[in-house]
């Protein structure tokens, strides 16, 4: 299937994450996405290289699907370029700081000067209006800033961001979502907007309970490690040959736990009567939870835990992960080939599944400028002016 997005073709001047993996989005349903780059290849080209030519894992997740072309977008002569390709567009993706944007007249009036229907989907570090507006940001801006860093590590230890960049891609989805409320919205009323996402907002957003707490009763919690604070037991916990998570939350989950650990008389102690007062005697439920499973293997202690229906999953490396029978069979990833690669890249597919009109990794990701002839001749250039925007280093 060709996709719900055939015929609408979406230019990504994005770089990393919130950007680019909003633009795969849409590329995973058929969008004809063009990333555009520098000459030399961007940045982000070349995060976590694993290719001959250093081309980077990061890049590998972000590009599937879309089509590549390189341009400086700073000279008049790619200003025209950048003309054309909008007035053929119908969604521009930039999550560049609004000076820049306005630099690459990529900013909305210079936008729908050319294509009044034209959608804009940019994201910021922290948002319009306030005093850091102008700041520029990556993904642990957000992070540290929600109150989650700091509730992540122990009280007297240092905080820990997390390794997975989630700020950043809760931000791609966000924007996403937008910008297929815009395509909806131009469907309808044959307009145009702008779409805009903000990492900071994005963080407060997929923190919000805790920030809700703290506003309405001030609790003032402290960090506790891995132990959950609003029901128990909610840790990691380490087994003979390895660790594993535990999440019981609600009654009835706690009465199964109770009842496995032999502890009935916990279903009627007053300090376990619900999830709050159990999260607030955590660190005693945690100790039993803790001697029951340093006496079993991980693999015992899941097949246990499962059979009573209690959540848990065990910490995996990332090697572990590749290799779990469940992730393989389900097929998460997508096996993708590339030019200087030693190996195929599992990319993961997008993970909602649509069953009348699924998405798919239709190709691997573009190699630097592979496309820019291709598009330019789409655009009326000749490979005469083709080869001379080359020589002029345009393209």
């Amino acid at each position: 299937m060709s996709g719900v997005l055939k015929g609408i073709r979406v230019l990504d001047f994005g770089r990393y994450i919130a950007g680019p993996y909003c633009a795969a989005l849409l590329a995973e349903h058929g969008a004809d996405v063009i990333r555009i780059e520098k000459r030399e290849g961007s940045e982000d080209r070349f995060v976590a290289p694993i290719t001959e030519t250093q081309d980077g894992a990061l890049f590998m997740q972000m590009n599937r699907n879309k089509r590549g072309m390189t341009l400086n977008p700073m000279v008049p002569e790619g200003q025209e370029i950048v003309r054309k390709l909008v007035a053929t567009a119908d969604v521009v993706v930039a999550n560049l700081p609004p000076q820049t944007l306005q630099s690459m007249n990529l900013d909305y009036d210079s936008l729908r000067a050319v294509k009044p229907d034209i959608i804009l989907t940019t994201a910021s570090a922290y948002g319009r209006g306030g005093p850091y507006s102008d700041r520029v940001g990556f993904d642990g801006i957000g992070q540290v800033m929600c109150g989650s860093v700091y509730m992540t590590g122990e009280e007297a230890g240092p905080p820990y961001r997390a390794q997975v960049a989630w700020v950043d891609f809760g931000t791609a989805l966000h924007c996403a979502f937008g910008t297929m409320m815009a395509l909806e919205a131009r469907r309808q009323t044959g307009k145009g907007q702008i779409v805009e996402g903000a990492l900071l907002a994005t963080a407060v957003t997929l923190g919000n309970a805790l920030l809700i707490e703290q506003a309405v009763i001030a609790p003032n919690r402290v960090p506790t490690g891995n132990r959950g604070q609003t029901a128990a037991p909610v840790d990691i916990f380490q087994t003979r040959d390895g660790w594993i998570l535990v999440q019981v939350i609600g009654d009835p989950l706690y009465r199964r736990w109770a009842k496995l650990m032999g502890e009935e008389l916990w279903l009627t102690d007053p300090r376990f009567k619900d999830d709050i007062s159990r999260g607030d005697h955590g660190a005693v439920i945690s100790e039993r939870m803790s001697r029951w499973c340093k006496d079993r293997t991980t693999e015992e202690a899941i097949d246990i835990l499962g059979k009573a229906k209690i959540p848990s999953g065990p910490v995996l490396k990332p090697q572990q992960t590749l290799d779990d029978p469940h992730i393989e069979k389900v097929g998460f990833f997508q096996k993708v080939e590339y030019p200087g690669m030693a190996r195929p890249a599992p990319i993961a597919k997008a993970p909602v599944w649509l069953s009348e009109t699924p998405g798919g990794i239709r190709h691997r990701p573009p190699t630097l400028g592979e496309h820019t002839d291709e598009i330019m001749v789409e655009l009326g250039y000749g490979s005469g002016d083709i080869s001379a925007l080359r020589e002029q280093k345009v393209i």
